[in-house]
């Protein structure tokens, strides 16, 4: 069956073609009566009329496309900067097509033949604006997410109050008397995990302890740095800051092969808030990270760009949310 036209819609209402254009383009008001409007547009139904967007879009200049990128669609926080992003999106008309970096955080190629005609702008989260020079060059605009504000290459920046959620969870832990204390970082070398190695670090003064273990973000190869580390003879910790709730479910799984109980015998942190930290038993003490907020100040600032508005906007504020994985510090053996 031929794809019906904007002329069939125009022959069919008893209008000229220009007319169709002006109310299926919404440019009728004041320009075209109400009742031919509603004609026009019943017409188009009847008859099963769907515009050629690839030829709109070519005259207007714009797709109404933005790419989002991450490091893995396997992490549940990627998946919600998403929706967040696609529902401010479609509240404007556009569309956020989701990619993953094939090499995490490391550099993304280009997912189309011509990225550069195919998007209107880019939406990058947790990477280096260095990494994305493949897809957008210096020709697309690009909002950094959950990355270093002082790098250079992005037309805005949206962030999370990292440094602040370490700083919670730091005064919650030594609230509890703790002082000994094991970083469980993760092994991936990126801004958000390096600033909240910095605020762990500045924030625990005279008095306490800190050993960094770096791990892979998988459970089982946070479980196995944190045998090594608890194996080792260097006197055990009593509380564990993870960088992640993934890290924090591998070293609760540690704990108990090693014996020791959580959190009688060992305080455990996560961050993000994932529905992990809800799952394991005990729940994980963690910061909550609003992931859907962060998508949609991430499309907000692409839509003002995009407009030639300057967008600048604070941290976005997270918050410890306290479980049964954190409890006052052992007292010292005799």
């Amino acid at each position: 069956m031929t794809r019906p036209t904007s002329r069939d819609v125009a022959t069919a209402a008893g209008v000229s073609q220009a007319t169709v254009s002006l109310v299926l383009g919404d440019k009728w008001p004041g320009r075209v009566s109400e009742r031919t409007a509603a004609l026009v547009r019943e017409t188009a139904t009847r008859l099963g009329y769907r515009p050629n967007l690839a030829a709109r879009n070519l005259r207007l200049g714009s797709t109404r496309t933005a790419l989002l990128v991450v490091p893995a669609l396997t992490n549940e926080f990627f998946a919600r900067v998403y929706t967040g992003a696609a529902r401010v999106a479609a509240e404007h008309g556009f569309g956020v097509v989701l990619y993953p970096s094939p090499d995490g955080t490391g550099p993304a190629r280009d997912p189309f033949a011509s990225a550069r005609a195919a998007l209107d702008g880019v939406i990058a989260s947790s990477m280096a604006a260095h990494a994305l020079q493949a897809i957008g060059g210096d020709t697309l605009p690009l909002v950094m997410l959950d990355s270093d504000p002082r790098a250079g290459g992005a037309a805005a920046h949206v962030n999370l109050a990292m440094a602040d959620g370490m700083r919670q969870v730091t005064q919650h832990l030594l609230g509890l008397g703790h002082r000994r204390f094991l970083h469980l970082a993760s092994a991936v070398d990126s801004w958000t995990f390096d600033t909240r190695a910095e605020a762990l670090t500045t924030l625990l003064g005279p008095g306490t302890e800190l050993r960094t273990v770096r791990s892979p973000l998988t459970a089982d190869g946070a479980r196995t740095a944190m045998e090594a580390a608890l194996a080792a003879p260097l006197g055990r910790p009593t509380a564990v800051v993870c960088d992640d709730d993934i890290l924090a479910a591998g070293a609760c799984k540690a704990a108990r092969r090693l014996g020791l109980r959580v959190p009688e015998d060992l305080s455990v942190t996560g961050f993000d808030d994932l529905a992990l930290a809800t799952a394991v038993e005990p729940e994980l003490t963690t910061v909550h990270l609003p992931a859907e907020r962060v998508g949609e100040q991430g499309m907000t600032a692409l839509l003002a760009v995009l407009e030639g508005t300057p967008w600048t906007a604070p941290d976005i504020p997270v918050t410890l949310v306290v479980r049964d994985s954190t409890a006052p510090a052992p007292a010292p053996a005799s």
